[in-house]
C-alpha cells in the first residue's frame, strides 16, 4: 500500500491562497444555474502492435509481443461536474490555445446554454487562459465566452 499527500511548499502564500480558493469552490452548495465544473487534459501516446497476437492450441492465452509502433500523440479533454455526477472526455488531435477554446465554447454553448456562469476549476496550463479565447475567436465572441466562465486555478505544486 502507498499512501500519498501533497507537501505544501514552505512560506508559498501562492500555494495556499490557490488551494485554499479551490477549496471554497469546492465547498459551494448545488447550483445548475453556476455548475462547478472541473476541467484538465492530457497528452497521451497512440500505439500500435508491432506483430500480430497469437492464440494457445487451447485459445485460453493470448501472446503479444511487447513491442510496439508509435502513432502520434492527441490529447485528452475531460470535464466533470462532481455534484451534478456530470463528466465528458473528448480526444483531440492535440492541445493547443485553440483546441482549449473550442472546448470551452462546445461546453457553454451546448452543454451549459442556460447557465448564469459556469464555474471552471482548471490548472494553470498556459493555454488554460481568456487570452486563448481572444486568440481563437472575434472579439466580441471571445469576450462573451469568457464572461460566461468564472475561473479558478488550481495550485502550481500539483493539481486538484
Amino acid at each position: 500500500m502507498k499512501k500519498c499527500w501533497c507537501i505544501t511548499p514552505e512560506h508559498n502564500a501562492a500555494f495556499v491562497a490557490a488551494m485554499e480558493d479551490v477549496l471554497s469552490v469546492y465547498s459551494r452548495p448545488y447550483d445548475e444555474k453556476r455548475p462547478v465544473i472541473c476541467m484538465d487534459e492530457k497528452s497521451v501516446q497512440l500505439f500500435a502492435s508491432a506483430r500480430k497476437s497469437l492464440r494457445s492450441k487451447d485459445g485460453r492465452t493470448t501472446y503479444e509481443d511487447n513491442e510496439y509502433i508509435r502513432n502520434g500523440t492527441a490529447a485528452i479533454f475531460l470535464f466533470t461536474e462532481p455534484l451534478n455526477g456530470w463528466r465528458y472526455a473528448d480526444a483531440q488531435e492535440h492541445r493547443t490555445r485553440e483546441d482549449w477554446a473550442k472546448q470551452i465554447e462546445w461546453l457553454l454553448t451546448e452543454q451549459y446554454p442556460d447557465a448564469e456562469k459556469v464555474v471552471l476549476v482548471m490548472d494553470n496550463l498556459n493555454i488554460n487562459s481568456i487570452a486563448s479565447l481572444y486568440q481563437t475567436f472575434a472579439p466580441e465572441k471571445a469576450f462573451n465566452l469568457a464572461s460566461g466562465i468564472e475561473i479558478h486555478y488550481t495550485r502550481r505544486h500539483g493539481t486538484g
